[in-house]
This record gives structure tokens, sequence and C-alpha cells, in this order.
């Protein structure tokens, strides 16, 4: 428990750039019934000048988000103030379950949801992330993300196989390690005279750090018709396409493709021309600053492209669906 405290407010930290107070024994937890106080440790802290309690679930206590809801009411009642409700972990349908209801909660690493205090961790990332820092190149960005998707997944790897397979030259090889290393998400070492790149943490928690330097592959879209041969030159399915094959989402009304800037001056030269607007029978081309093929054996772009590509969306449809797709990334 002092374990997982102490996380929240190291993830308080990270996402808000601010400093809560130190957790301490909620003084008014005794007078809570027994099978609340079997559920969850009760601690207070102040966050943003106001106190916040926060209920932590035990390990061994597994209440259904129901009873979630009603006795952290109870709690709440009796508080006078914000009751938290803290896990180490949520399925995607129960954090949508608990947003509905408007139910305070944290998932340290994960998301952080406190409607009293009007922070959502999703929509606070999409509105500072692009501030944080200079993000990573388009040529960085997609190394770091072909080593991240690799099956089975090693910390150890050679950029310069991955940036072969990519096209890339050594130069572009050169800058690309010099900023992965820069940004603190890979250590560079050498084995004889081959250079080596460490990931030192997880894959799922490089993936965190990394976030604040990553952006949308996606530089333009365009409108073409689809017809004859010409329709079959992009291969990979992208944006709501794509997320709409790996969740519950709806297939969008116009099929969407991704390809390189490359991609796109090759068809236009075999005849391909841009619609001003969508028609019957036309497709979305995303006109993606690397390549939409940094996984195998798939007809949809990667997983973590997919979500910067539609990160800054506002329909909550697409919001939900990521939740999904992240349910369903190999690590």
């Amino acid at each position: 428990m002092v374990k997982l405290a102490a996380t929240v407010l190291h993830h308080i930290h990270d996402v808000l750039g601010i400093k809560a107070s130190e957790a301490k024994p909620w003084a008014r937890a005794s007078e809570l019934p027994y099978f609340l106080r079997d559920a969850f440790e009760f601690s207070e802290l102040e966050l943003l000048g106001q106190p916040v309690v926060m209920a932590i679930r035990r390990d061994e206590a597994k209440p259904s988000l129901s009873e979630v809801d009603t006795w952290l009411g109870k709690a709440r009642a009796l508080a006078g103030q914000p009751v938290v409700y803290v896990t180490d972990a949520l399925a995607s349908y129960e954090r949508r379950r608990l947003i509905a209801h408007k139910v305070p909660f944290i998932v340290p690493g994960n998301q952080l949801y406190l409607p009293d205090l009007g922070l959502d961790l999703r929509e606070y990332f999409r509105q500072r992330a692009p501030a944080a820092e200079a993000a990573l190149s388009p040529s960085a960005q997609a190394m770091l993300i072909a080593a991240l998707l690799r099956q089975p997944w090693q910390a150890d790897w050679q950029p310069s196989l991955v940036a072969a397979e990519l096209g890339y030259t050594p130069m572009t090889l050169s800058r690309a390690v010099k900023e992965l290393t820069s940004a603190g998400l890979a250590e560079a070492y050498m084995v004889g005279r081959t250079r080596w790149l460490r990931l030192g943490l997880p894959p799922d928690q490089i993936w965190e750090l990394a976030k604040p330097v990553l952006r949308t592959p996606v530089k333009r879209t365009v409108w073409v018709a689809a017809h004859g041969d010409l329709a079959d030159l992009p291969s990979r399915l992208a944006g709501q396409s794509a997320l709409a094959i790996q969740s519950m989402l709806t297939e969008p009304k116009y099929p969407v493709f991704a390809l390189t800037s490359a991609d796109w001056k090759a068809a236009t030269e075999a005849g391909v021309c841009e619609l001003p607007e969508p028609e019957a029978g036309a497709q979305e081309w995303q006109l993606w600053s690397y390549s939409p093929a940094l996984v195998h054996n798939t007809n949809t772009v990667d997983p973590l492209s997919l979500m910067l590509s539609l990160q800054q969306s506002t329909d909550d449809r697409i919001q939900l669906a990521l939740d999904e797709l992240k349910e369903r990334l190999p690590w």
C-alpha cells in the first residue's frame, strides 16, 4: 500500500508538474464501516490546494464497480471532500463506467481522472504534450516504435538493422541514435565495432516516457477517387479504418489508408488525382512522415503510430476505442 501511495504522488508530479503534499492516514477512516476499511486503505493529501482522500484498493479486495461507486459515496459523505479510487489496474470497460458515473480514480502510470478538480489525464496530454519538449524526428520516432513492437521483446537491439529495414542513411541513423539517447530513452554501447542500444525499462514504461516527444505521423490528408488498379497502391489501413478493426468502433464512411510522400508522388505520376472533397467511392489517404509498415504481417498501420495519429481527436467514441486498442498492445 505504501508503494502504491508513493507511486500516486510520483504520477501526479509527472503528469501535472506539481508536487502534492505527502499522503498521511485519513483521521476519520475509523468512523467507516469495517467492510470499507477491509477493502481500502484511506489516506489524505492536498492537491491544488484542496484536501483529497485516496481510497487505495487492498490487493486481496475485489469490489465490483457498483460497490466501488456506492462505498466511495459513503466515504465522500463522511469526508465532505473528493474521495479518489486508487488501483494498480483497470480494464478499458471499467474506466469507461467509472468516467460515466463521474467516479474519481487514479491508475498510476496510466490514467488520472479527477472531475472535482477538472482534471483528465487524456485531455491534459492532448493539450500540454506538444509544448513539453522538442519532438523526436520522424526517423527516430519510427525506429523507437519498431523496437518497442518487436516480438519477442528484447531490451538490447541494433539500430543499424532497424535503419536498414526502413531505408535510412548512416547519417540519419546517427542522428536518430543521438536523439534517442539524449532524450533518455535508450543507452548506447559498443560490441566490437557494432553500436547497440539498450532500453532500460519495460516497453510499456518506455512508451509512457516517450509520449511527450512523439508526434502524429500524419503530415496531411488527401481525398482520391478509388478506381481500377490505382486503388491498390496504399496497402495499410489507417485512422478510423484501422481502429475499427481492432476495437468496437464502427467503420468510417470512407476507407482510410496511409502512405509515404514518395508513395504519393508515385501515385500521382501513375494518374491518381486529388479530389477537392470526398465523393461516392472516395478514399482518404494519409501522407505519413515515416513508413506506415513498421510491423510485418498485417494490413493496418502499427498500433502505436495509430494511437499517435488519433490522440488529438475530441470524439469520445474514438478515445474509448483507443482505450480498447491500448489493452491489445503486445506488452
